[in-house]
Order: structure tokens, then sequence, then C-alpha cells
């Protein structure tokens, strides 16, 4: 290879993140987001970070972006600015995430047209992700041919599942005309964070067994057996599983059959309600975990039961995982609640000392950017707190395929 940089994209339905990283040392070049693309107030912010005049500060510009393409073209301006453009011999690839990838993609490809094929042939099972994958990956091609294009999806991680966890229980020839099985989301994260815990205790990730708790407003969790996960809460979709900010996570399906045949509701409608309006938000119409707190501080009982609600499911997925591993080294908390709010670390793991987990309350309540143990230094089990970097993973995967190819 002749460069060393690698842009990584995550395309959203009307939005563009963006990162620039320099695989030499695992750096950030630069960072931006485009968002509300197709309105009028569209918004670009972008920052450089590389050394030099304008590291850090950022710049912002809002008028129309009427599509992807444009978004794009407007990032390719906006990183030219800085000697970082789409045209230089630096760039080496372009990583895109991929939210869905099935059965078929177990790890990271490089896209051509047979690859785009099979991404847009998986849209029933994520209608709202990859066809913004898709719009972006093409924008991308159409800039820059000749370069190599990386789909990481965020599948692939979860496709190391046995058949007994991936499995639902339902007829199998009709699970398999409609692709009907658990694959698992957040994955990306999942494996980073596997890998930084294993590094955290001193060893490598085929000696450790990790419990990850992916906790945002989409939350997950995982279990991983030597760097390979064996089981997911999310399945199908990103609805499965634990309580999350807007969606109910594990539900019983006749839920969905009352609402249509007593309450008179529309097939749309119930989606919306499971996954729009329904986990923190439709118990207690927040879904920030600080604003819950700050509710609870002042007495709120809404606002308790509905943290009540997300630690008693956090807790099952914790004691499940530890029965399907066996042995647990660690518990890794990770994502914008998992990273930030020490109330939820603290009161998932309270009254699990029997199975050796435990967070020592002041190391509990440092807040750092760094990877740390939060839990006593005698414990059986070690509780983390793991910064997750989706981007780095997904530039790092990028970077070693390209690399072999």
């Amino acid at each position: 290879m002749s460069g060393t940089r690698v842009l990584v994209l995550n395309s959203g339905s009307s939005s563009v993140k963006y990162q620039l990283l320099d695989m030499s040392d695992s750096s950030r070049l630069a960072v931006g987001l485009v968002e509300r693309i197709g309105e009028q107030s569209s918004r670009l912010r972008h920052t450089p970070l590389a050394t030099g005049k304008g590291a850090g500060e950022s710049r912002e510009w809002t008028g129309p972006i009427a599509d992807h393409d444009a978004a794009l073209k407007a990032v390719a301006e906006e990183l030219a600015k800085d000697g970082l453009g789409l045209d230089s011999p630096e760039l080496t690839a372009i990583g895109h995430r991929v939210v869905h990838g099935g059965k078929h993609f177990t790890e990271p490809t490089v896209i051509d047209d047979t690859v785009l094929a099979e991404i847009e042939r998986l849209i029933p099972v994520a209608p709202l992700h990859n066809p913004a994958n898709l719009t972006g990956i093409r924008t991308a091609r159409a800039l820059r041919p000749d370069l190599p294009q990386v789909a990481v999806f965020d599948t692939a991680f979860h496709t190391t599942m046995p058949e007994s966890a991936a499995r639902y229980a339902i007829d199998v020839r009709t699970a398999d005309e409609h692709r009907i099985r658990r694959y698992g989301f957040h994955g990306t994260s999942h494996a980073y964070v596997s890998r930084a815990t294993a590094k955290l205790l001193g060893k490598a990730p085929e000696e450790v067994n990790v419990i990850v708790l992916h906790l945002g407003n989409g939350a997950s969790a995982s279990a991983v057996r030597g760097g390979r996960c064996v089981d997911t809460s999310m399945g199908l979709t990103p609805l499965e599983g634990l309580v999350m900010g807007t969606r109910s996570g594990d539900t019983d399906p006749a839920v969905i059959f009352h609402l249509a045949r007593v309450g008179g509701m529309s097939i749309d409608e119930i989606d919306t309600l499971l996954n729009k309006k329904s986990g923190l938000i439709g118990l207690c119409g927040d879904n920030d975990m600080r604003e819950i707190r700050r509710r609870i501080d002042e007495g709120d009982e809404q606002a308790k039961l509905a943290f009540d609600i997300y630690i008693h499911r956090l807790r099952k997925y914790i004691g499940a995982y530890y029965a399907v591993l066996g042995r647990v080294d660690a518990v890794a908390f990770t994502a914008g609640v998992g990273e930030n709010a020490a109330p939820v670390r603290e009161a998932a793991v309270a009254g699990l000392e029997t199975l050796g987990l435990a967070v020592d309350a002041g190391l509990n309540a440092v807040r750092s950017d760094e990877p740390r143990l939060i839990s006593p230094g005698d414990a059986r089990v070690k509780v983390a707190v793991v910064p997750t970097d989706e981007e780095l993973e997904i530039a790092t995967q990028t970077y070693a395929l390209v690399g072999r190819h």
C-alpha cells in the first residue's frame, strides 16, 4: 500500500458521520458530521485534528445539502482545505459501516457489484439502515472509483454464534425462507471492547471470557468466549434484548397480536410504538439517563420505575451470559451510558457478589476517557469501563484487508 490513511464513513438516512485516520499510528486527522441531508437547514461540522494551524478548531456550515452525493462532495471539500483531500495519494481505502450483513458476510469485504447486490437483497431485514449505507457506498465509489472500498458489517462479529443461540424456535423452512434468525448488532463495538478488555487484563483475547454491555440509546449485550461471540441480545433486528432509549427490548410476541386485535392498531403503528415510543421514553418520557437520574434525585417515582426496569433487564442478561460462558473473567461497560453513568454500573452488579462481581465506589465515580477497572483489586470477576471506538475498529479492519489484497 502506498498510503496509510483510511476514511471511515457511516451513512445514515439523513446524515453522514466521517473520520479520517492515519493507520501508521491510529491517529485521527479529521472528524465530522453532515446532518439533516435533504433539508434547507442541512449542517456540516468539520474538525481537523492533524497538527498545525486550526487543529482542533471546528468549522461549521449551514445550508441546503440536497443528497448524499452533495454531502460527500462537501466533506471532500472540507478535507481538501486541510490538505487531506480524497485525491491524496496517502488515502489508501474507504471503510463503510454497513448495519446488516446477514449470514453471508462474516468478515470485512472489499466492495464490488456482487457485494452491493447482496447488501441490497438484505434491505427487508434492515429497511432503515442498509439503504442509507448503500447510498453512501455508491456515492463514495463514484467519487473515487479507483480506490478500494470496504464494507464492515455490524452483524459480522456475531456470526460465530452457534446455531443453538442463533436460531429461533419456529418452523425451520419458514425461518430459512425469510432469513429469520438472530443476527445481533453493534458488532464492531463488541469486537473492539472485548479485545480492549483482554488487553486491560494483560491477556490475549483467546484467554478471556467477557460479557460486553454496550449501553447507549441503543443497547446490547454479548457473551464473548476466547475472542468469539457465542451469544448476543439483539436478534433479527435491533429491537430484541435490553431496555433501550426508545425500544422495548424483549417483549412477549403476543403483545403485537393483542394490540392489533384488541387495540385496533396497524402493523406500522405497532412498529413505531415498539421502536420509537417504548423503552425509557415510553416508561417515563425521557431517554436521557442523566435526566432520569436527576428526576430520581428529586423523588420522581415514574423515573425510578423506568430505571429499575432498565436495571432489572440488564442484570438478567449478565446472569444469563454468565451461565452461557460458564467462566467470566470480566464484565465491560461501554458506549454513552455504559461509559458515563456510574449509577447504572453500580446498580447492574449490585447483589451479584456471590458471582464474584462488585464495583469499588471510589473507582466507579472517576470519570476518564481511558479503559479502566472499577472493581476491587481482589475481585474474582473484573468490572471494566472501556470506551468504545467503532471508527478505529472499522479503519483497522479496512486497512488490514486492503493490505492483504
